[in-house]
């Protein structure tokens, strides 16, 4: 300021009209940077966005595959309950099946004993016993145990019935069952002793 006014009006307008020419192309100079802020914050936006973008796709895949395994485990846990459910009803029916098992023979003891007594002139006299022949035919029936359905003249099955011994026969009479020695039982659906028999050949 001290040299303006030991200068000439002329001159200190000059020095004026210099300065802000000066600070007029300052101005001029700093624009161009505006334009390069807003492409760096578009850049920036972009690789955000990007970013985002791929983050969604992998939550979204790992979405999928977090679905399928769970639909997968679901599925082997409604098998798995209708596997473990009919085990236990199968369970429940064959229970006693080694206590039943076991008395069988006794069945057994008891029908032979009944094809004598109806042999007897006085078989009248054997009243009781058959009553408790039925009481303990009818508690067995009640557990599930049921004889299996075989007759002379039915045909042979391997998968239902036991072959003691082969005897020769007519024809009409191959592959028949020709005699039944001992009585089948089936506990539920379960054949717990199949019926023995005798085959013709």
């Amino acid at each position: 300021m001290t040299l303006c006014q030991n200068c000439k009006n002329g001159t200190t307008f000059a020095f004026s009209t210099k300065k802000n020419k000066m600070s007029t192309s300052n101005k001029t100079d700093e624009k161009p940077l505006k334009p390069k802020a807003k492409t760096a914050t578009k850049k920036s936006t972009e690789k955000v966005s990007a970013k985002m973008e791929k983050k969604l796709n992998e939550a979204e895949e790992s979405l999928v595959a977090e679905k399928d395994k769970f639909m997968r485990l679901f599925a082997e846990f409604e098998n798995y309950k209708k596997r473990t459910s009919k085990e236990r009803i199968e369970l429940f029916k064959t229970a006693g099946q080694e206590v039943i098992s076991s008395l069988l023979p006794v069945v057994d003891d008891f029908n032979r004993a009944l094809k004598e007594v109806d042999k007897l002139e006085n078989s009248s006299d054997f009243e009781g016993f058959k009553l408790i022949n039925n009481k303990l035919s009818e508690t067995l029936k009640s557990k599930g145990l049921n004889q299996v359905d075989v007759n002379a003249g039915d045909t042979f099955d391997a998968e239902l019935h036991e072959a003691i011994t082969q005897i020769p026969a007519g024809e009409d009479q191959q592959g028949k069952i020709i005699e039944v020695i001992e009585e089948g039982y089936q506990l539920g659906e379960k054949i717990i002793r199949y019926p023995k028999v005798v085959v013709g050949q």
